[in-house]
């Protein structure tokens, strides 16, 4: 299994941004493991960062669930003081979230699990060309090997 460790990963802007994921835990619960990120951004509370998990389940039917999430919370704008000179500190004003399932078959194969995730991947990336599939990385051990990190 691999270590937790952190996730690198760059935005869509038109002048790309690198945004670091640090572990925050890995919890395991009744045979359901969850992993958790989150990026430290100076000035914005903990609960108002951007955030990854990944989990992973064996289902009564045999299946693995295995799921990507990814969260951004948008803080509401402070648009000035009140007459007393007080300024309301920033709230979450709401959260995008972009989630990704895979259902697996315990019969299946690394390479079955590997082609629907990177034809997935493909497809949301409008990808027509040639590529060479991520192998490593905690969303690619997830899908492909349904390992989750440690």
């Amino acid at each position: 299994m691999s270590a937790i460790a952190n996730i690198v990963a760059f935005d869509g802007a038109a002048t790309p941004v690198s945004h670091t994921f640090t572990p925050i835990s890995v919890t395991r619960e009744k045979g359901m493991v969850l992993a958790e990120w989150r990026e430290n951004v100076a000035g914005i509370p903990a609960y108002a960062s951007p955030r990854v998990s990944m989990r992973m389940e064996k289902l009564k039917s045999g299946l693995y669930r295995v799921e990507s999430r990814v969260v951004v919370p948008v803080m509401e704008s402070v648009s000035g003081q009140n007459a007393a000179g007080y300024t309301a500190a920033p709230k979450v004003a709401y959260e995008n979230t972009e989630v990704n399932i895979g259902y697996f078959h315990e019969r299946s194969d690394l390479t079955g699990r590997r082609l629907v995730r990177q034809l997935a991947v493909n497809i949301m990336g409008n990808v027509s060309t040639t590529v060479t599939p991520a192998t490593t990385g905690p969303a690619a051990e997830l899908f492909d090997l349904l390992v989750t990190p440690t």
